[in-house]
């Protein structure tokens, strides 16, 4: 069975007023400190700084059971959520601020060159995703499983949804954190790469440009992971509650799993254009569940609800044989009908009037569910 993990990027705000504040440095010391070896050996905990420093990024351990999954998320969730509490600040999973905020970039040269190379992009770019490695056997197997998994991932950007508002408005999206990554000149869906070479050969010509600092800024919406020996998904919003990113990993294996044996089989990746992608990526981040989206197998539009209900078909067997599928049966009917965090902000800011109270609603639900 393959393994799976996740990484999160949390957003950090006040207390008090939910406002967005740049305390990842004090968090990240705090971690140090509680996780420091007598020895001198480098403290071993989960958190990593982020682009901005009013967010935190956490990273689970590989897994093959989901509960397993589901209870280390919410471990890291509350230890991000004690370390923030020493500095009078709350963790939120939300993908974007709703309150207006003045993002400022974490210290050190790569974070640097990122400013200087791409200005008000990286500037502004305080988003929070939610990213799912799942293992392959080689470089092979994760390429042959990223051309065939191309056209689906706009559905887990639905499920996902999580990011409504931006400055102190509606922006009448889902998910617009998935607009402002887009932003990144490397972002967004790829053309079929046919073999491992090839698709090294394009990240190298790519990095080679200069446009690139290293591999690390490869954004694709899935790569092959630089670190591990896994396919890396990232089109996923931080989602609000804590058993979402569990369904989008079970999802995602699954998925993993049917793509790579359709290459077993022979079965080549999708005929479906990069351009008619882009435009199932836009319509999942401008509808989320909430409004049309394009069915993954034939790019018409269709009911959100009928395009996971297809994925869910299309990734079944795989589910079922990794032990997934009575958790997914669950999920799914439960997230379309309560909806996704988009959904659950919107319904706190109609209830309140205050994007205020959203997050700190949200900051609540972050380590409650």
């Amino acid at each position: 069975m393959r393994s799976v993990g996740v990484e999160e990027e949390l957003l950090l705000v006040d207390t008090h007023s939910g406002v967005p504040r740049a305390v990842s440095t004090s968090i990240l010391a705090a971690a140090d400190r509680r996780a420091g070896r007598a020895d001198g050996t480098p403290p071993d905990h989960p958190f990593e700084a982020e682009l901005q420093r009013e967010q935190l990024e956490f990273a689970t351990d590989p897994a093959t059971e989901m509960g397993q999954l589901l209870e280390e998320i919410r471990h890291c969730r509350g230890e991000a959520a004690r370390h923030a509490g020493e500095v009078d600040a709350v963790v939120a999973a939300l993908a974007t601020s709703p309150l207006p905020a003045e993002p400022s970039l974490t210290a050190g040269s790569r974070y640097r060159w990122m400013g200087e190379q791409f200005g008000i992009t990286a500037q502004e770019q305080l988003t929070c995703g939610c990213h799912v490695h799942v293992s392959v056997d080689s470089d092979e197997e994760g390429v042959a499983v990223l051309d065939r998994m191309r056209p689906w991932l706009p559905v887990l950007t639905a499920i996902s949804a999580n990011s409504p508002f931006w400055q102190g408005q509606d922006t009448e999206y889902a998910s617009y954190r998935s607009r402002v990554w887009n932003r990144w000149p490397s972002a967004g869906p790829v053309d079929v790469f046919g073999s491992a070479d090839r698709y090294h050969e394009q990240v190298d010509a790519m990095v080679k440009t200069g446009v690139l600092r290293d591999e690390g800024m490869i954004y694709f919406d899935a790569r092959l992971s630089a670190t591990y020996p896994t396919v890396e998904i990232r089109v996923a919003d931080v989602c609000l509650d804590a058993t979402t990113p569990v369904l989008l990993a079970a999802l995602a294996r699954a998925l993993v799993d049917t793509s790579a044996r359709a290459w077993q089989d022979g079965t080549p990746p999708p005929r479906i254009g990069t351009g008619l992608l882009r435009l199932a990526s836009w319509r999942a981040g401008r509808s989320g569940l909430d409004g049309p989206l394009l069915h993954p197998e034939t790019m018409g539009e269709t009911p959100a609800e009928d395009a996971v209900h297809a994925l869910y078909r299309h990734v079944r067997e795989s589910l079922t044989d990794n032990g997934d599928d009575d958790l997914v049966r669950e999920a799914l009917p439960r997230l379309l009908h309560e909806g996704n965090g988009a959904r659950v902000q919107r319904r706190l800011y109609d209830e309140t009037k205050d994007l205020a109270q959203v997050v700190r609603g949200c900051a609540q639900r972050t380590t409650s569910s």
